[in-house]
């Protein structure tokens, strides 16, 4: 398709959700409550990593890079949408478009790379145990996690970039919640072709190789679970990846089903409902996992609470 003549563009238009005033106002309470509830516990947990001498460890180091990829997560998306909900206003600069493409890929892919690090942390801790201390050592979890964040922004630049060179004449709206790579394809007068098959690379090598690493570290850690004679080791090693492994479902699950579902143009408003759920639920639930499910969490929170309890007293006794 031939460009525009002129192919500035200065502002898009998010469509987000058509639904009544009524529906509005109760996804505009629900994505805001989650929203809260994602950014505290996330930044609760973070917190409580830093803080606990007990909870530095490589998984417990790789889940405080996931807690900041999750609160980057859904502050690329959430509020502007809040935004449109409050002043009725769906205008984005073209701009502080690609910034939210910037910062959403950034995101998601180091989201996936953190789960996959976190997925060879717990093969090695069930299936290699006495080699764990020597293999998953300061500089290796930190050249992990180094390498995540730098494949992340290389990519999310890449792509930033590659949308600031979109072109749009015939329609400036984009019929999702916020600025989606492939919405915008849909809308651009640009040929997408090489983005396309840029984009389908970029889903095997950054989506679908580390989810297949995932599986395969998990048939391996099962396998080797299936081997401990004794119930209580057997209990013991899946109870250290039982947290792990419903994030990685939770993560997974949705993306797959999204994926999977036939594509229809009647579907669009459950697809942007289904995405919102992913995107604003599975980062909230990850601090709930990784904190019910955890004693050393548990321990470390409880701990906490003690010192600040003793802090609370010796303050009023000095009073």
């Amino acid at each position: 398709m031939d460009e525009c003549p002129n192919s500035t563009v200065t502002e898009l238009y998010i469509v987000a959700f058509s639904t009544y005033e009524e529906g509005q106002l109760v996804l505009f309470i629900g994505v805001l409550l989650m929203y809260l509830m994602t950014v505290t516990g996330n930044i609760l947990i973070a917190i409580l990593i830093c803080l606990v001498p007990q909870l530095h460890t490589p998984m417990y180091f790789f889940l405080c890079n996931l807690s900041v990829a999750d609160i980057a997560y859904v502050s690329s998306t959430l509020p502007k949408l809040l935004s449109i909900f409050v002043t009725k206003d769906n205008r984005m600069s073209f701009p502080a478009c690609i910034i939210q493409v910037l910062w959403f890929t950034l995101s998601v892919i180091s989201d996936i790379f953190t789960l996959t690090s976190m997925s060879y942390d717990r093969y090695v801790a069930v299936c290699k145990p006495l080699q764990y201390h020597l293999i998953m050592n300061r500089r290796m979890c930190i050249i992990m996690a180094a390498l995540s964040w730098l494949i992340s922004a290389v990519n999310s630049q890449m792509y930033a970039i590659l949308t600031s060179m979109l072109s749009f004449c015939s329609s400036h709206k984009i019929d999702h919640f916020f600025c989606d790579i492939k919405s915008l394809y849909t809308i651009t007068t640009s040929d997408t072709t090489s983005r396309e098959i840029l984009m389908l690379f970029d889903d095997i090598f950054l989506a679908f190789l580390p989810f297949s690493l995932t599986i395969i570290s998990y048939v391996y850690i099962i396998s080797t679970i299936v081997k401990i004679h004794s119930s209580g080791g057997r209990f013991k090693a899946f109870s250290s990846c039982t947290s792990h492994l419903t994030t990685v479902i939770l993560f997974y699950g949705p993306v797959i089903f999204l994926y999977v579902k036939p594509q229809s143009e009647h579907d669009k408003e459950q697809d942007k409902m289904l995405s919102l759920l992913y995107m604003a639920v599975v980062p909230m639930l990850n601090p709930f996992v990784y904190s019910l499910r955890n004693k050393e969490v548990l321990g470390a929170i409880r701990k906490i609470t003690r010192i600040k309890r003793q802090l609370l007293s010796m303050q009023s006794f000095e009073k």
